[in-house]
């Protein structure tokens, strides 16, 4: 049997400002948040084998157009491929 494999998910969200005109970004490495709905803007840079690999793909893109614009709205997720995320339904609330 093969050992689960994991992957790195490189995520940037470029937030949208507040209506007081104050932009919140994220706080700590693990911090992540946006609302899409709000108009911040959520790109996946890239899946990667390594997190060092994600790293060194944000190092590139801090230097890029946007990016540089929130350096550190960056976000690395790691998932365990062939593995379950969503294991429960959901609800829709109206």
């Amino acid at each position: 049997m093969n050992e689960p494999r994991t992957v790195f998910l490189l995520w940037h969200v470029h937030h949208r400002a507040e209506e007081d005109g104050e932009i919140r970004h994220f706080t700590d490495p693990d911090d992540y948040w946006s609302d899409e709905e709000a108009g911040d803007d959520v790109k996946q840079l890239g899946i990667y084998s390594s997190r060092e690999l994600a790293q060194e793909r944000i190092a590139r893109a801090r230097n890029l157009p946007g990016f540089r614009d929130e350096p550190n709205c960056f976000y690395i997720g790691e998932v365990t491929i062939d593995e379950d995320e969503w294991t429960d339904g959901y609800v829709i609330a109206h």
